[in-house]
């Protein structure tokens, strides 16, 4: 299992890596503010095609990157109802703790177990590697 892994978790780690290359844009719709135009898509020509890595159909990542933020969204395999609760128990203790995990997203994007949202000023604050570890991991 190890063997298929290390393929796939190098594949998001290299994505990631060039996705998180983010700057600060600020809205074009509203004056003085920095949104993250992935999540309010205010402007369509800064948001990239989004990238689907994916293990098989029940595990796969999605990252949908943008000029000022990244969102990633990860799906994770639950082959019986043992996994798919403890999936559940886990992505709600995530989510009850999102303030202090700071790229956390509280909803996740339907369809997939967890999302993170990663902004141009969180990449100011913390290591890009450290980051994408924390994501992997």
């Amino acid at each position: 299992m190890a063997h298929t892994l290390a393929p796939y978790l190098d594949a998001i780690r290299h994505t990631l890596s060039a996705t998180l290359c983010l700057q600060n844009y600020p809205s074009q719709i509203v004056e003085r503010q920095n949104r993250p135009e992935i999540e309010f898509r205010d402007t369509p020509a800064v948001i990239l095609r989004p990238l689907c890595i994916a293990r098989d159909e029940k595990e796969c990542c999605l990252i949908e990157p943008s000029i000022n933020s990244v969102r990633v969204s990860i799906k994770v395999r639950q082959s019986d109802d043992t996994e798919r609760m403890l999936c559940r128990k886990f992505a709600r203790f995530f989510t009850q703790r999102a303030e202090q995990f700071v790229i956390l997203r509280k909803k996740p994007i339907e369809g997939y177990d967890i999302s993170f949202l990663i902004t141009n000023t969180h990449l100011e604050e913390m290591m890009k590697d450290k980051v994408i570890d924390f994501i992997i991991e």
